[in-house]
Protein backbone atom coordinates (compact mmCIF):
# COMPACT_ATOMS: atom_id res chain seq x y z
CA UNK A 1 0.00 0.00 0.00
CA UNK A 2 1.06 3.60 -0.85
CA UNK A 3 2.14 5.52 2.26
CA UNK A 4 0.14 8.61 2.94
CA UNK A 5 1.73 11.78 1.59
CA UNK A 6 2.65 13.96 4.55
CA UNK A 7 1.30 17.86 4.98
CA UNK A 8 3.76 19.03 3.57
CA UNK A 9 3.39 17.36 0.22
CA UNK A 10 -0.25 18.03 0.24
CA UNK A 11 0.17 21.79 0.85
CA UNK A 12 2.65 22.12 -1.67
CA UNK A 13 -0.04 21.03 -4.18
CA UNK A 14 -2.84 23.23 -2.92
CA UNK A 15 -1.42 26.81 -3.77
CA UNK A 16 -1.18 25.92 -7.69
CA UNK A 17 -4.67 25.44 -7.41
CA UNK A 18 -5.21 29.34 -6.57
CA UNK A 19 -5.93 30.06 -9.71
CA UNK A 20 -8.05 27.64 -11.14
CA UNK A 21 -10.19 28.09 -8.23
CA UNK A 22 -10.68 31.87 -8.96
CA UNK A 23 -12.18 30.87 -12.31
CA UNK A 24 -14.44 28.57 -11.03
CA UNK A 25 -15.67 30.76 -8.25
CA UNK A 26 -16.70 33.30 -10.64
CA UNK A 27 -18.18 31.83 -12.89
CA UNK A 28 -20.35 30.12 -10.61
CA UNK A 29 -20.47 33.76 -8.50
CA UNK A 30 -20.29 36.32 -11.37
CA UNK A 31 -18.13 38.86 -9.06
CA UNK A 32 -14.62 39.41 -8.23
CA UNK A 33 -14.65 40.30 -4.99
CA UNK A 34 -17.23 37.55 -3.83
CA UNK A 35 -14.77 34.94 -5.68
CA UNK A 36 -12.10 36.21 -3.94
CA UNK A 37 -13.54 35.77 -0.48
CA UNK A 38 -14.64 32.27 -1.71
CA UNK A 39 -11.19 31.18 -2.75
CA UNK A 40 -10.06 32.41 0.46
CA UNK A 41 -12.46 30.64 2.61
CA UNK A 42 -11.76 27.39 0.41
CA UNK A 43 -7.81 27.84 1.12
CA UNK A 44 -8.73 28.04 4.65
CA UNK A 45 -10.87 24.88 4.85
CA UNK A 46 -8.36 23.40 2.98
CA UNK A 47 -5.58 24.06 5.32
CA UNK A 48 -7.57 23.82 8.25
CA UNK A 49 -8.66 20.73 7.57
CA UNK A 50 -5.57 18.66 5.84
CA UNK A 51 -6.51 15.55 7.71
CA UNK A 52 -9.16 14.59 6.67
CA UNK A 53 -7.52 14.73 3.05
CA UNK A 54 -7.34 11.15 1.93
CA UNK A 55 -5.97 10.80 -1.69
CA UNK A 56 -7.30 6.99 -1.98
CA UNK A 57 -11.08 8.62 -2.00
CA UNK A 58 -9.85 12.09 -4.38
CA UNK A 59 -7.61 13.62 -6.19
CA UNK A 60 -6.45 16.77 -4.02
CA UNK A 61 -7.98 19.19 -6.87
CA UNK A 62 -11.73 17.39 -6.93
CA UNK A 63 -11.10 17.46 -3.08
CA UNK A 64 -10.58 21.29 -2.89
CA UNK A 65 -13.03 21.71 -5.19
CA UNK A 66 -15.71 19.86 -2.84
CA UNK A 67 -14.74 22.76 -0.43
CA UNK A 68 -15.11 25.25 -3.15
CA UNK A 69 -18.59 24.39 -4.43
CA UNK A 70 -19.57 24.24 -0.84
CA UNK A 71 -18.71 27.90 -0.06
CA UNK A 72 -19.89 28.97 -3.66
CA UNK A 73 -23.41 27.23 -2.96
CA UNK A 74 -23.69 28.84 0.79
CA UNK A 75 -22.80 32.23 -0.44
CA UNK A 76 -26.10 32.06 -3.66
CA UNK A 77 -28.52 30.61 -1.15
CA UNK A 78 -31.10 33.31 -0.92
CA UNK A 79 -28.54 35.72 -4.16
CA UNK A 80 -30.55 37.66 -6.42
CA UNK A 81 -29.58 36.50 -10.29
CA UNK A 82 -26.62 38.71 -11.29
CA UNK A 83 -27.27 39.84 -15.21
CA UNK A 84 -25.72 42.44 -18.13
CA UNK A 85 -28.27 45.29 -19.02
CA UNK A 86 -29.80 43.46 -21.69
CA UNK A 87 -31.16 40.97 -19.34
CA UNK A 88 -33.23 43.39 -17.71
CA UNK A 89 -35.66 44.26 -20.75
CA UNK A 90 -35.91 45.63 -24.22
CA UNK A 91 -33.30 48.39 -25.53
CA UNK A 92 -34.12 51.88 -24.73
CA UNK A 93 -35.82 54.48 -27.27
CA UNK A 94 -33.59 57.05 -25.88
CA UNK A 95 -31.07 58.47 -24.18
CA UNK A 96 -32.80 59.37 -20.98
CA UNK A 97 -30.29 56.94 -18.23
CA UNK A 98 -32.40 54.93 -15.77
CA UNK A 99 -31.81 54.73 -12.13
CA UNK A 100 -28.73 52.80 -11.20
CA UNK A 101 -29.08 49.57 -9.35
CA UNK A 102 -26.83 48.37 -6.37
CA UNK A 103 -23.83 46.13 -7.28
CA UNK A 104 -25.13 42.94 -6.39
CA UNK A 105 -27.59 43.25 -9.70
CA UNK A 106 -24.18 42.95 -11.86
CA UNK A 107 -22.15 40.34 -13.12
CA UNK A 108 -19.00 42.12 -12.54
CA UNK A 109 -15.61 42.52 -15.11
CA UNK A 110 -12.61 40.36 -14.36
CA UNK A 111 -8.87 40.96 -14.99
CA UNK A 112 -7.33 37.86 -17.40
CA UNK A 113 -4.50 38.11 -15.54
CA UNK A 114 -6.45 36.84 -12.27
CA UNK A 115 -6.66 33.16 -14.46
CA UNK A 116 -4.03 30.88 -14.92
CA UNK A 117 -1.67 31.24 -17.95
CA UNK A 118 -2.67 28.70 -20.72
CA UNK A 119 -0.18 27.78 -23.56
CA UNK A 120 -2.01 25.11 -25.41
CA UNK A 121 -4.78 26.59 -27.81
CA UNK A 122 -7.74 24.94 -27.60
CA UNK A 123 -7.71 25.13 -23.46
CA UNK A 124 -7.21 28.64 -24.29
CA UNK A 125 -10.22 28.25 -26.43
CA UNK A 126 -12.40 27.05 -24.03
CA UNK A 127 -11.08 29.17 -21.64
CA UNK A 128 -11.52 32.52 -23.42
CA UNK A 129 -15.49 31.32 -24.27
CA UNK A 130 -16.14 30.31 -20.62
CA UNK A 131 -15.16 33.77 -19.07
CA UNK A 132 -16.88 35.91 -21.63
CA UNK A 133 -19.15 38.36 -19.72
CA UNK A 134 -22.44 37.07 -21.68
CA UNK A 135 -21.21 33.71 -20.60
CA UNK A 136 -20.74 34.34 -17.44
CA UNK A 137 -24.38 36.30 -17.31
CA UNK A 138 -26.10 33.04 -19.03
CA UNK A 139 -24.42 31.05 -16.28
CA UNK A 140 -26.62 32.70 -13.97
CA UNK A 141 -30.17 31.77 -15.48
CA UNK A 142 -28.98 28.32 -13.92
CA UNK A 143 -30.23 27.11 -10.55
CA UNK A 144 -26.58 27.02 -8.33
CA UNK A 145 -26.15 23.23 -8.34
CA UNK A 146 -26.75 22.98 -12.19
CA UNK A 147 -24.49 26.22 -12.31
CA UNK A 148 -21.87 23.75 -10.93
CA UNK A 149 -22.06 20.74 -12.58
CA UNK A 150 -22.18 22.35 -16.08
CA UNK A 151 -18.86 24.43 -15.17
CA UNK A 152 -17.28 21.51 -13.64
CA UNK A 153 -18.21 19.22 -16.37
CA UNK A 154 -17.90 21.14 -19.88
CA UNK A 155 -15.37 23.89 -18.48
CA UNK A 156 -13.07 22.51 -16.36
CA UNK A 157 -13.39 18.70 -17.60
CA UNK A 158 -13.96 17.12 -14.58
CA UNK A 159 -15.24 13.08 -15.24
CA UNK A 160 -18.81 12.50 -14.30
CA UNK A 161 -17.95 9.96 -11.39
CA UNK A 162 -15.69 13.36 -9.71
CA UNK A 163 -18.58 15.78 -10.64
CA UNK A 164 -21.22 13.59 -8.73
CA UNK A 165 -18.24 13.09 -5.74
CA UNK A 166 -18.07 16.85 -5.62
CA UNK A 167 -21.41 17.92 -5.15
CA UNK A 168 -22.59 14.48 -3.17
CA UNK A 169 -24.93 12.91 -5.29
CA UNK A 170 -24.98 10.01 -7.33
CA UNK A 171 -23.46 9.93 -11.26
CA UNK A 172 -27.02 9.77 -12.54
CA UNK A 173 -28.27 12.80 -10.38
CA UNK A 174 -25.29 14.66 -11.50
CA UNK A 175 -25.64 13.98 -15.08
CA UNK A 176 -29.53 14.75 -15.12
CA UNK A 177 -28.66 18.49 -13.79
CA UNK A 178 -26.03 18.62 -16.60
CA UNK A 179 -28.43 18.05 -19.02
CA UNK A 180 -30.80 20.29 -17.62
CA UNK A 181 -28.38 22.86 -17.49
CA UNK A 182 -27.34 22.81 -20.41
CA UNK A 183 -30.69 22.74 -22.17
CA UNK A 184 -31.30 25.95 -20.03
CA UNK A 185 -27.93 27.43 -21.04
CA UNK A 186 -28.80 26.79 -25.22
CA UNK A 187 -32.00 29.58 -24.66
CA UNK A 188 -29.66 32.29 -23.28
CA UNK A 189 -25.91 31.13 -25.20
CA UNK A 190 -24.55 34.39 -25.93
CA UNK A 191 -23.35 34.77 -30.40
CA UNK A 192 -20.22 34.02 -31.10
CA UNK A 193 -17.45 36.65 -31.57
CA UNK A 194 -13.79 36.77 -32.86
CA UNK A 195 -11.10 35.35 -30.84
CA UNK A 196 -9.34 38.38 -29.34
CA UNK A 197 -5.60 38.78 -30.57
CA UNK A 198 -3.53 41.22 -29.50
CA UNK A 199 -1.11 40.78 -32.33
CA UNK A 200 -3.80 41.08 -34.99
CA UNK A 201 -3.23 43.90 -36.95
CA UNK A 202 -6.98 43.86 -37.84
CA UNK A 203 -8.04 44.00 -34.45
CA UNK A 204 -5.70 46.38 -33.28
CA UNK A 205 -6.40 48.94 -36.25
CA UNK A 206 -10.48 48.32 -35.21
CA UNK A 207 -9.09 49.56 -31.72
CA UNK A 208 -7.31 52.30 -32.71
CA UNK A 209 -10.11 54.21 -34.59
CA UNK A 210 -12.36 53.12 -32.03
CA UNK A 211 -10.74 55.12 -29.85
CA UNK A 212 -9.65 57.99 -32.33
CA UNK A 213 -13.02 58.71 -33.47
CA UNK A 214 -14.64 58.30 -29.85
CA UNK A 215 -12.21 61.35 -29.01
CA UNK A 216 -12.60 63.28 -31.88
CA UNK A 217 -16.15 62.81 -31.53
CA UNK A 218 -16.73 61.99 -34.95
CA UNK A 219 -19.94 59.65 -34.78
CA UNK A 220 -20.50 58.69 -38.27
CA UNK A 221 -16.74 57.12 -38.23
CA UNK A 222 -17.63 55.49 -34.96
CA UNK A 223 -20.78 54.05 -36.20
CA UNK A 224 -18.84 53.03 -39.20
CA UNK A 225 -17.22 50.65 -36.51
CA UNK A 226 -20.10 49.55 -35.30
CA UNK A 227 -22.16 45.83 -36.24
CA UNK A 228 -25.21 45.96 -37.06
CA UNK A 229 -26.71 44.31 -34.14
CA UNK A 230 -24.26 45.83 -31.73
CA UNK A 231 -25.40 46.34 -28.38
CA UNK A 232 -23.84 48.86 -25.73
CA UNK A 233 -25.06 48.81 -22.09
CA UNK A 234 -23.58 51.27 -18.93
CA UNK A 235 -23.58 49.13 -15.71
CA UNK A 236 -25.08 49.80 -13.21
CA UNK A 237 -27.57 51.76 -14.95
CA UNK A 238 -30.68 48.85 -16.33
CA UNK A 239 -30.30 50.52 -20.02
CA UNK A 240 -28.99 49.79 -23.26
CA UNK A 241 -28.88 50.80 -27.04
CA UNK A 242 -29.43 48.70 -29.73
CA UNK A 243 -27.87 49.43 -33.29
CA UNK A 244 -25.70 51.92 -34.77
CA UNK A 245 -27.93 54.30 -35.28
CA UNK A 246 -29.01 54.79 -31.09
CA UNK A 247 -25.73 54.54 -30.07
CA UNK A 248 -24.71 57.04 -32.39
CA UNK A 249 -27.93 59.59 -31.37
CA UNK A 250 -26.98 58.97 -28.04
CA UNK A 251 -23.25 60.49 -28.84
CA UNK A 252 -24.34 63.37 -30.54
CA UNK A 253 -26.91 63.58 -27.39
CA UNK A 254 -24.14 63.59 -24.79
CA UNK A 255 -21.05 65.60 -26.82
CA UNK A 256 -20.40 67.99 -24.21
CA UNK A 257 -20.10 65.35 -21.50
CA UNK A 258 -17.68 63.31 -22.68
CA UNK A 259 -15.81 66.74 -25.14
CA UNK A 260 -12.72 65.97 -23.34
CA UNK A 261 -12.68 62.50 -22.49
CA UNK A 262 -9.66 60.52 -22.72
CA UNK A 263 -9.84 56.33 -23.92
CA UNK A 264 -6.76 53.83 -22.91
CA UNK A 265 -5.87 50.44 -23.97
CA UNK A 266 -5.97 48.29 -20.99
CA UNK A 267 -5.50 44.58 -19.91
CA UNK A 268 -7.90 42.01 -21.42
CA UNK A 269 -10.77 41.07 -19.38
CA UNK A 270 -13.22 38.13 -19.46
CA UNK A 271 -11.40 37.62 -22.72
CA UNK A 272 -12.05 40.77 -24.08
CA UNK A 273 -9.92 43.75 -25.02
CA UNK A 274 -10.66 47.08 -22.60
CA UNK A 275 -10.70 50.81 -22.27
CA UNK A 276 -9.95 53.05 -19.42
CA UNK A 277 -11.98 55.66 -19.96
CA UNK A 278 -10.62 59.06 -18.20
CA UNK A 279 -12.97 62.07 -17.52
CA UNK A 280 -11.50 65.78 -16.20
CA UNK A 281 -12.30 66.55 -12.45
CA UNK A 282 -13.59 69.99 -11.91
CA UNK A 283 -9.42 71.17 -11.86
CA UNK A 284 -9.25 69.71 -15.26
CA UNK A 285 -6.95 66.67 -13.93
CA UNK A 286 -8.58 63.37 -16.06
CA UNK A 287 -9.60 60.84 -13.39
CA UNK A 288 -10.50 57.28 -13.97
CA UNK A 289 -14.61 57.81 -15.44
CA UNK A 290 -15.62 53.89 -16.79
CA UNK A 291 -14.16 50.25 -17.67
CA UNK A 292 -15.35 49.41 -21.38
CA UNK A 293 -15.37 46.04 -22.24
CA UNK A 294 -15.60 45.46 -26.44
CA UNK A 295 -16.54 42.49 -28.19
CA UNK A 296 -15.06 42.24 -31.62
CA UNK A 297 -16.78 40.42 -35.19
CA UNK A 298 -15.75 40.85 -38.47
CA UNK A 299 -13.98 43.51 -38.14
CA UNK A 300 -16.58 45.36 -36.14
CA UNK A 301 -17.43 45.89 -32.39
CA UNK A 302 -20.40 43.95 -31.78
CA UNK A 303 -20.73 44.82 -28.01
CA UNK A 304 -20.17 47.36 -25.55
CA UNK A 305 -20.19 47.04 -21.77
CA UNK A 306 -19.09 50.20 -19.76
CA UNK A 307 -18.70 49.81 -16.49
CA UNK A 308 -18.94 53.00 -14.70
CA UNK A 309 -17.48 53.83 -11.36
CA UNK A 310 -15.07 51.65 -10.77
CA UNK A 311 -11.85 53.68 -10.81
CA UNK A 312 -10.69 51.99 -7.96
CA UNK A 313 -9.97 48.44 -10.16
CA UNK A 314 -8.70 50.96 -12.49
CA UNK A 315 -4.89 48.82 -11.52
CA UNK A 316 -6.21 45.46 -12.34
CA UNK A 317 -6.30 45.95 -15.64
CA UNK A 318 -2.91 47.87 -16.01
CA UNK A 319 -4.62 51.44 -16.04
CA UNK A 320 -3.09 54.04 -14.44
CA UNK A 321 -5.18 56.19 -11.56
CA UNK A 322 -3.99 59.76 -13.57
CA UNK A 323 -2.54 59.15 -17.75
CA UNK A 324 0.08 60.53 -19.21
CA UNK A 325 -0.40 63.72 -21.51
Amino acid sequence: MDAMPGPTAVEAGLEPLRGPLTGYCYRLLGAVGEAEDAVQETMLRAYRHLDRYDPSRAGLSTWVHTIATNVCLDLLRGARRRALPWDFGPAAADGVLGTPLGPAHWVEPMADSRLPHVADPAELAVRRESVRLAFVAALQWLPPRQRAVLVLRDVLGFSAAEAAQILASSVAAANSALQRARATLQEHRPAPTDVPDPEDATQRELLRDYVDAFEAHDVDRLIGLLADDVRLGMPPIAWWLSGPASIGAAMTAGADACAADRLLPGAPANGCPTLGQYRPDPDGVLRPFALLLLELRGNRVAEIVTFLGCGERFAEFGLPPVPER
